[in-house]
C-alpha cells in the first residue's frame, strides 16, 4: 500500500486530473462539469486499485472529488476577481446580476451565470472549507483556499436565488507604519497606538462593513512584543498578523447530527486555558462579549472588533450585548465592567470615494454617569487630519511598566500632564 496522508493523495489526484483536462484540451474555467466528471473518472479508478491493496482507499470520495474540482477549475468565472488584487469583494444577487467592489466602489460585472452554476460554484466553494448549506442550515460562513471570508444564504431565505458573498482580505497594511504610508491613519496617532499595544491596554476596534476593521485588528496585532503568546478567536479565519507565538481558533457549526457546534463563547473561554499573554477577539456580536469582557477584566490584555456607527456607540454596544448572555447579567454589572475593562475605543470608517480612514480614538476614562460609559476623545479627524485632543489613558502605570513614556508619546509637557 502506498504510504502518505490523504491530503498526498489528493494532491497526487488532482495532477493526474490535470494531465487528463490538458489532455483533452478541456478549458477548466470554462468547462468546470467535464472537470468534474474526469475528476469523478480518475477518484472512481482510484478506488478499484483500492481493492487490490496497491493504494489507500479514501475515506469521503466524493468530498475529495469536490476538492479536486476546485483546486483544478478554480471558481470559473469568478476567479478573475479572486485573482485580481483591486477587487475587494465579490456579490451575487441573482446569476445574472454580478456585483464587485474596487476601492469601496461597486460595480456591475458583465459576469452572466445560470442558476446551476451558481449552485455548482457555492458547491466548490464549500466542497474545501468541511462547512455545509442545506434546508436545515440555511447560512454559512466558510473560508476559502485563498484566505476569502465566503457568506451564503440559501434559497427559499433569499428570494428566488441563494445569495453569495465573498469578502476578500486584500493585506495592503500588516503594520501600523503601513497604514501611515496609506494614509489610513497619521505618524503621531500610529505612535501612540503602538506604545498602547506595548504598554498591553485593551482596545476595541469599531467600525461599519467595510470599514477596515481587521485589517486594523491585524496591524495592531503586530505591535504585540514578540516574547508574548497570542490566542486569538473567530467565527471564521480572518487575522492574519504572523506573530511568532499564536494560535488561531474558529467556530466550527454542528454536523448532521445537530451536535459538534462550537461558538464564539466557547472559543473565548478555552483561550483563557491556554497561557495567553494576549486574546484577540475576531468580532464580537452576541453573548461572547461577556466572556471577552470578563477576560478583559481579569487583566488579561486584549483586542477585539465590534461593528457600531462611532467610538461612543462601540461602548454602548459593549453595554448591551452582554445582557444576551442570560437573564442573570444586567446592566448594574456590566456598565462599570465595561468602564473599568476597555481603554481605548478606535473607530475607522470609509467615506463616499472608498478611502479607509481612522476617524477617532477615544481614551475610556474608568467613569459611568446615568448609566452611560464616559470617554475623553484623544485624536479626531478634522480636516482630513487626526487632531490631538485632551484625552489620556487612565493607566499610566502600564505605560511605566513598559519603559514608555507617555507624555512624551503624546507630546504633553509637565503643565498639561498634570504632574
Amino acid at each position: 500500500m502506498e504510504p502518505g496522508s490523504s491530503v498526498a493523495t489528493g494532491s497526487g489526484l488532482s495532477e493526474r486530473v490535470r494531465e487528463v483536462v490538458r489532455q483533452r484540451r478541456i478549458d477548466p474555467q470554462r468547462e468546470a462539469e467535464e472537470v468534474r466528471q474526469v475528476a469523478l473518472d480518475v477518484v472512481a479508478e482510484h478506488e478499484r486499485r483500492s481493492l487490490t491493496g496497491v493504494v489507500r482507499s479514501l475515506d469521503e470520495p466524493d468530498r475529495v472529488v469536490g476538492q479536486i474540482v476546485a483546486d483544478v477549475a478554480g471558481f470559473g468565472p469568478l476567479q478573475p476577481f479572486l485573482d485580481d488584487p483591486e477587487v475587494e469583494e465579490i456579490w451575487i444577487n441573482e446569476p445574472e446580476r454580478i456585483f464587485i467592489a474596487r476601492q469601496g466602489r461597486p460595480e456591475l460585472t458583465s459576469v452572466i451565470l445560470t442558476a446551476g452554476q451558481v449552485r455548482e460554484l457555492i458547491e466548490r466553494m464549500l466542497s474545501t472549507s468541511g462547512r455545509r448549506l442545506d434546508i436545515s442550515q440555511p447560512f454559512v460562513d466558510a473560508m476559502l483556499p485563498g484566505g476569502h471570508r465566503l457568506h451564503v444564504v440559501l434559497e427559499g431565505i433569499s428570494r428566488g436565488f441563494a445569495a453569495v458573498n465573498i469578502r476578500k482580505f486584500v493585506a495592503r497594511a500588516h503594520s501600523l507604519k503601513d497604514l501611515v504610508d496609506l494614509g489610513t491613519i497619521d505618524e503621531p496617532a500610529a505612535g501612540f497606538l503602538d506604545s498602547c499595544v506595548k504598554a498591553g491596554l485593551n482596545i476595541v476596534v469599531s467600525g461599519g462593513t467595510q470599514a477596515g476593521k481587521t485589517t486594523l485588528l491585524n496591524c495592531l496585532c503586530a505591535s504585540i512584543p514578540a516574547s508574548q503568546r497570542l490566542v486569538s478567536a473567530e467565527e471564521v479565519f480572518e487575522l492574519q498578523c504572523g506573530h511568532p507565538d499564536w494560535v488561531a481558533m474558529q467556530t466550527r457549526q454542528a454536523g448532521l447530527e445537530g451536535t459538534g457546534e462550537v461558538g464564539l463563547r466557547s472559543l473565548v473561554k478555552e483561550a483563557l486555558r491556554m497561557r495567553p499573554s494576549r486574546i484577540v477577539i475576531g468580532e464580537v456580536r452576541a453573548a461572547e462579549s461577556l466572556d471577552m469582557l470578563l477576560a478583559l477584566n481579569a487583566g488579561l490584555p486584549g483586542m477585539a472588533s465590534i461593528h457600531a456607527s462611532s467610538a461612543r456607540q462601540a461602548l454602548v454596544k459593549l453595554c448591551t450585548l452582554p445582557l444576551l448572555a442570560g437573564e442573570n447579567i444586567g446592566a448594574a454589572f456590566v456598565v462599570p465592567t465595561v468602564a473599568s475593562s476597555v481603554d481605548l475605543v478606535v473607530h475607522t470608517g470609509i467615506d463616499a470615494h472608498g478611502h479607509r480612514a481612522v476617524r477617532e480614538v477615544l481614551a475610556v476614562t474608568g467613569r459611568v454617569e446615568n448609566g452611560i460609559v464616559e470617554g475623553e476623545p484623544v485624536f479626531v479627524r478634522e480636516g482630513g487630519a487626526l487632531r490631538r485632543r485632551h484625552g489620556v489613558p487612565v493607566r499610566r502605570d502600564a505605560f511605566e511598566q513598559a519603559g514608555i513614556d507617555l507624555d512624551e508619546v503624546l507630546g504633553l509637557t509637565p503643565e498639561a500632564s498634570g504632574r
